[in-house]
């Protein structure tokens, strides 16, 4: 068989199979050729999820006769010149539009500013026409009617219009996000119209207006910066977070991108902090030199790689974490919103005929209350009395204080000072054995007893955790595990990190690795078990964290059973010492589960309950 050289038609089509996967692909690259153009607006119009019919209008620069001719030449480009290593464009290869006119009907009409006419020309399955004048408004409009027509085979791997029209409302809400002073309208026959109008320099005001305005309101802001590499963007609270991870959006040099190291970096930074199932919601900006990330390396152009992949991801994690530790022990505004729907307002529970006072789960206290100086627990009254959270026994609160219709202002002390210097107020009552009622200068905070202890306990174990070399365990004969040599390279590499969480690994010839030492908190365990499945973790992510997540996990675990109980009766100077030790402790807003462990309803709430607002 003799080699031959492919015609211009097919090789066209063999990149539109890379660059063009769905009529999604096609408007990435439209809505960036508008966007490197210099569009302020640009209009995205569709019909049968965009195999019908794809039009991207825009008011950028636009394109002249002799230029409009060779926007659909293969590689024909004004972005780049010599170099691939400042690329400061979202496109730069010049494979789009020859791609999509060889598999599509496409037709481009263009006029730059100033001229006095625009000009059109067309390609239908790879056919160029010639180009002639037409009557355009200054910038581009790019019509694509009848996707993948000369490829037929290609319209049957196709998902159903509704999902193709919800591709590319997804691209649309991308770029959007990325390019905040940019206008963007998508409408069609398919779909309702989306607007996003620009809102300039103010990121958080695009984004609300893509994830809803609760963003605005559970949004940590971000801003961080090492060694020349700066992210910005901003981070939802742990208990503002989804089903899915379709709300975390990453921007490199202003490029969204699904790139599998930073949604890594983001996973690993609300470590502890989400329920399983659940994900944070994210926007995530990376700014950095352009010779320093590699974005030529997915055709679609939505992967990356960077030089220092662990500077980047250290940087997200670092930035996450320390935002989430200063501001995210703050609860959801939704929380506020779900309680506010539980209540039905008119319902009038009466008393049952065996009700008493003693017997009521409803514990509110009396002037005992009024200054309370404790501390968590060892001294005060707490320690006097000889009870503590680790004890059965329990002193009776005080007599039921009989509710009065007066109003009298009253100003409450705690620990010698207004409750307003506390954010999570002062105890007020015990209800159910499990949850604090707390008074705060503008509201209320109702606090989960047990999943609040328990984080506190876990955050004291995980501190201990940290910081020094972990005990180990010596096995008696070393554990000797056949692994593929690639794979003992990269256990090697990480050999020094894994020694400091008590897990001593040496290698033992080409293809296995020996283990002397397994870290003493995790007792009898699967060795072969845990180094394959670090090998497999560090082949992906190219990190060691499941072993710490495995000792943070039997942390939890003890943490746990080791907390103050659902059930447990608590005396006023223990609940507030819970509430003044939980305002201290990072990450105290969620318990080791992820869950919320206090909820908070503003006094404007409350009044709203009542018709007073």
């Amino acid at each position: 068989m003799m080699i031959k050289q492919l015609s211009e038609t097919l090789i066209n089509q063999i990149a539109a199979g890379e660059v063009i996967e769905r009529p999604a692909s096609a408007a990435k690259e439209l809505i960036e050729n508008a966007i490197d153009a210099g569009a302020t607006r640009i209009e995205v119009a569709t019909a049968g999820g965009g195999k019908t019919l794809l039009r991207i209008v825009d008011n950028g620069c636009g394109m002249g006769p002799d230029d409009l001719e060779l926007s659909i030449r293969r590689h024909c480009t004004s972005k780049i010149s010599q170099t691939l290593f400042d690329i400061r464009s979202l496109g730069f290869r010049g494979e789009a539009l020859p791609s999509i006119g060889s598999v599509a009907k496409l037709t481009i009409t263009s006029r730059p500013a100033g001229a006095s006419a625009g000009a059109e020309i067309s390609v239908q399955g790879g056919k160029v026409g010639s180009v002639r004048p037409a009557a355009a408004n200054p910038g581009t409009t790019v019509e694509v009617r009848d996707l993948f027509f000369a490829t037929p085979a290609r319209l049957k791997f196709l998902k159903t219009e509704k999902a193709e029209a919800g591709a590319i409302a997804e691209i649309v809400k991308r770029m959007a996000i990325a390019f905040p002073a940019i206008r963007f309208v998508l409408s069609g026959t398919d779909r309702s119209t989306l607007e996003f109008p620009s809102t300039g320099d103010d990121h958080l005001a695009r984004i609300a207006q893509i994830l809803g305005s609760d963003f605005r309101d559970n949004a940590i802001a971000l801003d961080a910066e090492r060694e020349d590499v700066r992210l910005t963007g901003f981070a939802g609270v742990p208990t503002f977070n989804r089903g899915n991870s379709a709300h975390q959006y990453a921007f490199v040099n202003g490029r969204p991108v699904l790139d599998k190291q930073i949604l890594s970096a983001i996973r690993g930074a609300y470590a502890e902090t989400i329920p399983h199932g659940r994900y944070p919601v994210a926007v995530l900006s990376l700014t950095l030199d352009p010779a320093l990330v590699d974005v030529n390396v997915h055709p679609a152009k939505s992967d990356v790689r960077f030089r220092d992949p662990g500077l980047v991801r250290g940087l997200i994690v670092g930035a996450v974490r320390q935002a989430l530790q200063r501001e995210g022990d703050r609860s959801s505004t939704t929380g506020a919103g779900g309680m506010l729907r539980a209540f039905r307002p008119g319902f009038s529970p009466q008393p049952t005929a065996n009700w008493s006072a003693e017997a009521s789960p409803y514990r509110p206290f009396g002037n005992a209350a009024e200054t309370i100086a404790s501390p968590y627990p060892g001294s005060g009254p707490s320690a006097a009395t000889g009870f503590g959270f680790a004890e059965v026994g329990q002193a009776s609160f005080e007599t039921l204080s009989q509710p009065a219709a007066r109003s009298e202002a009253r100003s409450v002390i705690v620990a010698g000072e207004p409750v307003a210097n506390f954010p999570l107020g002062a105890a007020r009552a015990q209800v159910h054995a499990n949850y604090i009622v707390a008074q705060t200068g503008d509201g209320l905070v109702i606090v989960d007893q047990h999943a609040a202890h328990e984080r506190l306990v876990f955050e004291q174990m995980r501190k201990a955790l940290t910081g020094r070399r972990l005990p180990s365990q010596g096995l008696l004969i070393p554990e000797i595990i056949d692994l593929p040599e690639e794979d003992c390279d990269r256990l090697m590499m990480h050999a020094e990190a894994l020694e400091q969480l008590g897990l001593a690994v040496e290698r033992f010839g080409p293809g296995a690795i020996a283990v002397r030492e397994t870290p003493a908190m995790l007792g009898e365990m699967d060795v072969t078990g845990l180094i394959k499945d670090l090998a497999d973790e560090i082949a992906e992510w190219d990190t060691a964290d499941r072993l710490s997540a495995r000792l943070e996990h039997v942390a939890a675990t003890m943490a746990c059973h080791g907390s103050v109980r659902s059930g447990r009766q608590l005396r006023v100077e223990e609940m507030n010492a819970l509430l003044r030790q939980m305002e201290q402790t990072p990450g105290s807003g969620q318990c080791n589960h992820g869950r919320p462990t206090y909820v908070e309803l503003k006094l404007s709430d409350i009044e709203r309950l009542f018709g007073r607002s």
